[in-house]
Formats: structure tokens, sequence, C-alpha cells
């Protein structure tokens, strides 16, 4: 993967980057030719990419979270407040859903993105929170560069939408959206109980039960000059927990110590990153974490992730258990009305929460 990311002179193109619906479409016609110049997102000398950092991503055993050895499960509880405190991100494994069903529903995302542009184009040009959207780039509405990404973005909780096509592709994505939802339940009955909370304080207080799921679906085609280009910027997302998995293509970083750790995931595992609802509840003491996707010029990446928030009509603030012995950090907020404050700040870094900081 080539990650070497210096600013270039500009490089005119016949194809502005506001008549590109489709990165993939562009990327098998255009071939090796430069890219356009409003793709140019990296503009800035080259980010330190800490490889040796890697290797020390924390990895939690879900079948030792729900142990019924106390023990046991005490331990894992401790490994998992250490990463999310530490990290903000870590990799799950016996997490419970098949090989078989992680394989089929990266197949049939890899048969959508194949699909006919007019047929893609079925769910384009709607807004954020709409049942099912396709697009280009990261946030068109408000970005001042582009992103080398396709993407398809559905609502899959609290009720369950999602395209008709492929055929078979939404009966396996309502199994494994609703797998992950019960694996993002254990995690948070867990978190809850590594911060000192009753296991259900975090799913009771943010009405998780009822809350939002976003089902992506990220292609990311080979890029010429991937060191001009970032498939999406840095971000933290809006939810509580992000789960994640790819087609074997690197290209996920997640920000650490103030340096860039690329991500070379456990076989059959899930990615994990927290969110910033989470860095609320948890009245600042589980930050949500940065990420970025970069590119490269030979493979196309695809990547799967579901966000899992609370339900948008729910007040988050800081679990009153934990403000019985400190103030609290943040004010409290609808995650609608959070969500919307993201899009007026361009979802870039996490300058939203700081919106909302005490």
């Amino acid at each position: 993967m080539a990650t070497s990311m210096a600013p270039a002179a500009t490089v005119p193109s016949k194809f502005p980057a506001s008549n590109i619906s489709s990165i993939k479409t562009f990327a098998e016609s255009n071939g090796d030719a430069p890219i356009p110049s409003t793709f140019y997102s990296i503009t800035e000398p080259p980010d330190d990419v800490a490889r040796d950092l890697a290797a020390s991503i924390p990895v939690i055993d879900l079948s030792l979270l729900n142990s019924d050895d106390p023990q046991l499960h005490f331990k894992a509880v401790q490994q998992l407040g250490k990463a999310c405190q530490e990290w903000g991100f870590f990799m799950i494994t016996n997490h419970g859903i098949s090989e078989n069903l992680m394989e089929d529903v990266m197949n049939k995302s890899n048969e959508y993105h194949n699909l006919p542009l007019e047929e893609r184009k079925e769910f384009a040009n709607k807004g954020y929170l709409e049942p099912i959207v396709h697009g280009t780039s990261f946030f068109p509405q408000a970005e001042t560069a582009n992103y080398w990404r396709d993407y398809l973005r559905v609502i899959t909780h609290p009720q369950f939408n999602f395209p008709h096509k492929p055929q078979g592709y939404k009966e396996l994505a309502f199994e494994y959206s609703r797998k992950i939802r019960g694996v993002a339940r254990i995690l948070l009955q867990a978190i809850s109980e590594s911060l000192g909370l009753e296991a259900d304080a975090i799913i009771e207080s943010t009405d998780f039960d009822s809350g939002l799921q976003i089902f992506f679906v990220n292609l990311y085609p080979p890029c010429p000059q991937p060191d001009l280009s970032l498939g999406i910027p840095p971000h933290s997302d809006h939810g509580l927990l992000t789960l994640l998995t790819q087609n074997g293509v690197g290209g996920l970083q997640v920000k650490h110590h103030g340096k860039w750790v690329e991500v070379d995931p456990l076989p059959k595992c899930i990615l994990v990153n927290t969110g910033d609802q989470l860095e609320v509840v948890s009245n600042g003491r589980y930050k949500s974490v940065l990420h970025r996707a970069v590119l490269n010029n030979r493979d196309t990446r695809i990547s799967v992730v579901l966000v899992n928030g609370p339900a948008l009509d729910k007040d988050i603030s800081p679990a009153q258990g934990l403000l019985e012995k400190e103030k609290p950090l943040f004010e409290s907020r609808t995650y609608n009305d959070y969500v919307q404050d993201m899009r007026k700040s361009k979802f870039a870094d996490k300058s939203a929460l700081s919106e909302i900081r005490l």
C-alpha cells in the first residue's frame, strides 16, 4: 500500500469531480491517467505511520465476556475497558457470527458495487438520514475536496431497509445487521461494567434497543496517485460503537498517541471503534477514535461498516452513575441533534463533540 503523502502540482482534468457519480466507473474508464485535482485531499506533508504499533492493537475474546466463570468474565471486562481507554479501537474474536455469513455479505456487497451505474443511481442524491442512499466521496454537500470512495448507506434499525438488488442481498443483510447489533449489545454491557456501572446502564440510558443502526458498504478502487488522495478523511463516528469487516485489502488507519497506525486484522475478526456517543456517556473516559481510509494503486478495497447508536430522539448525557463522583464534561443533546451538528461541521475530526463539551 502506498502511503507516501506529499503535495503535488495541480493536474488539470477534463473530468470535473462534480460530474463524477461513481468513482468505480470513473477509475475503470480513466485508467492510470492523473486524478482530477479536486481529489487532492492530501495537502500536508506525510504523516508519521507507526507500523510497529499494529501488533499492539488490543484483541478481545467475546466468548470470555459471555463466560459463566466470574473470574474469566471479570478479566475480559477489564481488558475491554483498557482497550476503550487506551485505544478506542480493538479486534474481537469468537464473536459467534459465522464465517459463511460474513463472506456471503462481503460477496454480495461486491456484487452490489458491480451493478450497472444506472441501477445504483436509483438510490442517489438523497439526504443523510434517508433510508437508502448511494453516493460518492465522503460528504459532498460540504467538502472542499473529494474522496476516492463509492458507498451504499442504509438505515437497518429501528426499521430495516435495504436495496432489493442484487438478489438475496437484503436477506443476508438483515441477518448480519441483527447479529452485529447482538454483538454490540454484549460489548456495551461489558463496557458499562468496566465503568463500574450496572450492565444495562448504557443500553437503558441511550435506548439502544430502539437505536439507530446504519449499514455502510464502502468501495475504494485502485487510485493512480494514492499519495495525493484519501478514501475517507480523518474523522470520528457519531454513534456508540462501529463494527467493521473488510475484504482482505488494507487501508484503515487509526490515530493512537498522535500517530497513525495501519490496521492488519486477524483472520475472521471484527474490528470495533468507539464513537462520540460513547465518549459522552462515559463522561470522557473512553474517547472516540479518529480514523481514516488510505488508498493504494493495485487493489480494490471493500469495507462493510455498521454504526450502532442511541435512539435518535434520546437525550444523551454522561451516565448518572458516573456523576456521583465527578462533574459532567458534556451537555445533554439528542442523538438526532448531534448528527445534524456533525453535518454542519462537515463530519471533520471531532468538531461536533467540542461543541457540547462543558
